[in-house]
């Protein structure tokens, strides 16, 4: 390994493995998908292909100052956010870790108490994207392979 390799590169609160390429490591970020650290890299005119751990120190700072800046709403298209058009600015926003976790949680609040189908199913807590219910999702409830089981133990049994 080359000699200013580092093992584990912390990048927006994030530690992350050095031995990974550059825009799969990216990734691991919390709000963070592939397109969009192909699009943060190729801001910054870094190889996507370079590990993490190669990188210095001004280049870990490039990273994180394009993928924390304001800016990047000018910089990177509106289509790579995870928020566009939010319904409390009416901006396209990026948010990041503990930011984004509070945020779903804050939409899926508002969506029960608006008492929308989606805040119903979410508060039943059932599928709430269309997904069959027969089959699968049966965390917590009796499944029928187990009452026949059962039945076929009492009628044996008798």
């Amino acid at each position: 390994m080359a000699e200013g390799f580092k093992h584990i590169v912390r990048i927006c609160g994030t530690d992350m493995d050095g031995s990974k390429k550059l825009s799969y490591g990216l990734s691991k970020i919390k709000g963070i998908g592939i397109n969009f650290s192909h699009a943060i890299i190729k801001k910054a005119q870094l190889d996507p292909d370079m590990r993490i751990g190669s990188l210095s120190d001004q280049d870990v700072q490039k990273l994180e100052s394009l993928i924390n800046s304001d800016e990047k709403v000018k910089i990177i298209p509106s289509y790579l956010f995870n928020r566009r058009k939010d319904l409390e600015t009416g901006t396209d926003a990026h948010i990041l870790g503990s930011d984004l976790t509070f945020r779903i949680k804050m939409d899926i609040d508002s969506m029960r108490a608006l008492k929308s189908w989606k805040g119903i199913r979410h508060s039943l807590g059932l599928k709430v994207r269309g997904q069959k219910t027969r089959t699968s999702g049966r965390e917590g409830k009796a499944m029928g392979v187990k009452k026949a089981a059962i039945k076929a133990k009492t009628l044996g049994g008798a």
